[in-house]
Formats: C-alpha cells, structure tokens, sequence
C-alpha cells in the first residue's frame, strides 16, 4: 500500500479515531464487503483520499446514496489503450462514467510502431486522470520473428522500465513457442520482471509445452477459449483472466469455469474495445452484467473486476471498501445490471448518472512529432496486389465470428486470366499485408473466407502487432485505392467501393489512435461499420481485419513476409501442392 507519511497518517488516525471530522461520509448505502461476500449497511468515512472507517463519523460532507450499493471502482486486468483508438484522456472521459478506476495497460502497440519513445507518450498522457492507469512493458516487439515491427526492444531497452514504479511488470508473453523453447532473448526479459507481474497469452497451448511455458514465469492467460483450455490453465496455477471484448467474447464458453472454488483467481477484462461499443453498452459494468446473467453470484462477479485484479497486480489498497484503502468507489444501482449512479476517484467525485466531471478537458499533451509521421511504406500499384496461379490448392484463413483463432484450409481458388481471383460468390477474399516502417517493400498475399465482402475493399494501418498497412477486398483497384489512402491520412481506417472512398477515420497518432474525442471516433466508426455492412462485412469489420496478421494467435495469419502457420511459427506458401 502507497502509506501516507507520519505526519498526514497522524491526521488519517484523529479522524478513524473519531477525534477529528472526515472529508466526507458516504451515507444512506450498503456497502459491498468483497472479502465475506455480503452486503452491510454502514456508513463510509473519507479523508485525503482514503476509507478511514465505517460507523457514525463526523464530516465537513455527507453525500446520501439513496440506498445505492457501494463497492470499489472498477479494475481491467488486460486492455490496449490503442485499440480503443482513443488517447488516455479521452478513454477517461468514456469509460470513468461506467465505474472504472484503474487499468493494467500493455502498450505494445504503439511499441511495436514508435519503441520506447511510444511507451514514453503513453506513460505522459495517463498523468493526471481519475483512472489509475499501470503499464506493463511489452517483451514481444515485435510479437514474432515472421514479421517486420517499426521498432525492437530487448532487454537492455527494457531494463529501465523494470525499475519505474510505472510499470506493473512485464505484458503478456505472445511468443509462446520460443518462451517453452527457452529462447536466450526472452528469458532475459522474463528474468527483468521476476519480482513483478509476468502475464501470458498461450492460445490453445496444453501438455508438456504448457509445463514449460508456465516454468518460465507467466501467471496469467487471457486467451482461453474453452472450458477445457481454462481448467488445464486454472489447474496448473495460471490467473484466469475471462474476455469480452469487441472481438473476443469468451465469457459464455468459460463462465462454467467460475465457481466458488475457483473465482478468487479468476478476472473480467475486455483486451480490446472499440469506442462505439464503449459508449453504447459500457465497460466492466457490461462484462459484470453478463456474467451475472450468465449465472455467476453478483458479488464474485464484482471481486473478479476489483479485489481479484487488484491483488494480481499487487495494488495494495485498491480493489475493496476497507479502512485504509483509496477512495475509488463507485455506487450501483443494483448487482444485476451494474449501472454506476456516482464514481468516486481519491475521496473525489468524478462521474455523476453518466456524465464525466473530472480530469480536465480531455485533451492528450502534443504527441511528439515522430509519433505522427509513422507511414514510411515502399511505393505500390496495383500489380503488386496481383497473385499469380500456380497448380494445386491455397492456403486459406478461415475467418472465425467472434475469435480471433482462425482455421486453415484448403480450398482450390478462382482464377481469372492466369491469376487468382476474390470469389464474393465462394466468400474468398484477398488480403493484403504491406510493411509500413521501415519502406522494405515486403508484401505479403492470401485470401481470407468469412468475411463477406461482396464488393469494394476495406483497410487499416490497425494490424495486430506490428501495425502494417492492412486490407481486405474482392476488387483490386478499391482495395489499392482504400490502402492508399490509408498512407495518405497518416494511418486509419477506410471503406472503398466502385472506385470512390465512401468512409474513413483518420488515425494520426502512431497510426493506431486519433486525437479526436470518444464521440467524434465513435461516430466515425458508425460511418464505417454502415460503409463496410454496405459490402457485405459483418458488424465490426475493421477489429476483425486487425487480428489477420496476429501471428501469434493459431492458426493461419499473414504479415508482410507472407502466410504464417502459427502453430508450426513458420512461413508457408499460399498455394499447397
């Protein structure tokens, strides 16, 4: 726990003492005691930011709570500010009013773009918010030797950050083949972080590679997508952390799991999350509902967005309502749908019934200019889109609704004047790949089935992890004309059709976040997701396109270097003969 001095914890005990008027007493509420499971009806005394007790208190403000449920603000385990596409002080803004208080933040995104130089922003930006934001250094940058990243950060670059009380520990351990193998480079980076927090991310990893991949040091895994999956997990003493996300929604699968024996190591965390879904249906206070409705006790569901991940991440005094434990509170109107009526941050009130009264303007401090000028592909045309027909069978990523884990098949392509063709008829799509840091002109090709394009083309310079230009399409000259807009915005999003832009999004920042407000972003993205729904893509297409060149995440990705089978953690031909 971050103790006060002698002199401020001196005047902390006149007051728990009785002797001395609180800040503010909280009154007329139950209060969520997440260590017995029950709900008490006390009061809650404040001062300098801290619970200093419960009982009859003396205060210079009382604030009736209109028998509304106290409990701790709400704590995200596992988030990508980036992927928000939102600065730190705009995700505030959003996500502060649904009852969150703190996240644990990986910036490798903007890692993978800008180095240390983008962890650095990230860390500024963050200042100053009634958010607790934490960050973990991201080990993985880039996420795999099969792709080009716009930065490399070893050992020697993370050994700073180690040492910054900042920086929680170290983020997940995407690399999981070369981590179980032992690889020199990561256990360095392992052995910085041995006395704080080692997350993981071990998709479908089991047996004896799971043994040793856990041997090294990760604690936790937010990639489990079965039951099975997180019970082997769970069993071998891996953190649960349970996601639903914009993309991946696990919590169904996995509910099951949660159970009075298991809870106490288990979280609730979204991964990634776009603004429009942030603003319409909340955050934590969403995921909290749904497991709820999925049948999980209310007050386990909250200790797994509060106490658990507090105690994980070992932020002593976060995560309960106790005597010496800061004021981050959030009233509730009920423990089935979790709607915050009042967030508290520090003893301070900072939303009201949805409206966001703390924390300044919002606006992010001037991002340093190398982090706005991050496009530097190699020139491209339109024959560089095109794929020569071979004999034989393609390779094809098979597009799963709702995961980020696709399926590799086999499939024997369209062909069209002696090259292979997108098929809207057979859902195959071409997907593209162009290398966007360091102007190498690696191009990667493949053809994507599921994601429904009738006609035009999507892109993005949003690809998970090394963040290269990035699109989907069935006509080559649109999808040429969405990439090169792409470039021409400074990275974003964009929608083409029939030789025209319909829609886009301007992401300057990294080419992964604007500097706009959650509002203005999320309106953009409606523009889109209407644009893209236009040409037959499911509902949130461009966080879909994101995880294609995750080549991490089974089974079959494309980077700039090609087609990547993720289990083998090799590149392989598009065409199988």
């Amino acid at each position: 726990m971050d103790w006060p001095g002698r002199e401020r914890m001196n005047r902390l005990l006149a007051v728990a003492r009785g002797e001395e008027p609180a800040d503010l007493v909280l009154v007329n509420g139950r209060v969520a005691d997440l260590f017995g499971r029950r709900l008490m009806e006390t009061e809650v005394a404040v001062s300098q930011g801290r619970i200093v007790g419960f009982g009859d208190y003396r205060a210079r403000k009382r604030i009736n709570l209109q028998g509304g449920i106290l409990a701790p603000s709400f704590i995200d385990g596992h988030i990508h500010i980036e992927s928000t596409l939102l600065t730190p002080p705009e995700l505030a803004r959003v996500i502060v009013p649904w009852g969150t208080g703190g996240l644990a933040a990986d910036p490798h995104e903007i890692a993978n773009v800008a180095g240390v130089e983008g962890i650095s922003y990230m860390l500024e930006a963050a200042k100053g918010l009634p958010l607790d934001i934490l960050f973990l250094a991201p080990p993985c940058v880039p996420a795999c030797p099969l792709e080009t990243s716009g930065a490399v950060l070893e050992a020697a670059q993370l050994e700073p950050l180690a040492r910054n009380p900042r920086i929680a520990g170290l983020a997940e351990v995407m690399n999981f083949p070369g981590t179980a193998a032992g690889d020199p480079g990561l256990l360095d980076k392992i052995e910085l972080f041995r006395d704080k927090v080692i997350d993981g991310h071990a998709p479908l990893l089991s047996g004896k590679q799971l043994n040793a991949y856990i041997l090294t040091g990760p604690g936790s895994d937010h990639e489990c997508s079965t039951l099975e999956e997180g019970r082997e997990k769970l069993s071998k003493g891996q953190w649960i952390m349970v996601r639903q996300g914009s993309t991946c929604r696990n919590m169904e699968a996995l509910a099951p799991l949660i159970t009075t024996a298991t809870s106490r190591r288990m979280m609730l965390v979204t991964d990634d999350s776009h603004p429009d879904d942030l603003l319409e249906r909340g955050h934590l206070n969403y995921n909290l509902a749904r497991a709820v409705g999925l049948g999980v006790a209310p007050l386990t569901a909250l200790q797994m967005a509060t106490l658990n991940p507090a105690e994980y991440f070992r932020l002593e005094g976060r995560g309960a309502v106790a005597p010496g434990y800061r004021a981050n509170l959030v009233v509730l109107e009920d423990l089935e749908n979790f709607r915050p009526l009042m967030v508290f941050h520090a003893g301070e009130l900072a939303a009201r019934e949805g409206e966001y009264l703390s924390g300044g303007d919002g606006a992010p401090p001037a991002p340093p200019e190398g982090l706005t000028r991050t496009m530097n592909a190699a020139p491209f045309g339109l024959e560089d889109l095109a794929i020569p027909a071979r004999s034989g069978k393609c390779r094809v990523i098979g597009l799963n609704p709702g995961e980020v884990l696709t399926d590799q098949l086999l499939m024997k392509p369209t062909v069209k004047e002696g090259r292979v063709a997108a098929d809207p008829g057979r859902d195959l799509a071409k997907l593209v790949v162009i290398e966007r840091h360091k102007a190498s002109g690696n191009l990667g090709l493949g053809l994507i089935r599921g994601f429904g394009l009738k006609c035009g083309a999507i892109a993005s310079s949003v690809a998970h992890d090394a963040h290269n230009l990035i699109g989907a399409g069935v006509f080559d000259p649109d999808l040429l004309l969405a990439l090169k807009r792409i470039e021409e915005m400074g990275g974003g999003l964009a929608v083409a059709v029939d030789g025209d832009i319909k829609a886009e999004l301007e992401l300057p920042l990294a080419g992964l976040m604007s500097l706009a407000g959650g509002r203005e972003v999320a309106a953009g993205l409606k523009r889109l997701h209407r644009a893209a729904r236009d040409l037959g893509c499911p509902s949130d297409p461009f966080m879909a396109l994101s995880f294609l060149a995750l080549a991490v995440i089974p089974s079959l990705k494309l980077t700039d270097r090609g087609l990547v089978d993720v289990t083998r953690m090799e590149l392989v031909k598009l065409f199988k003969v």
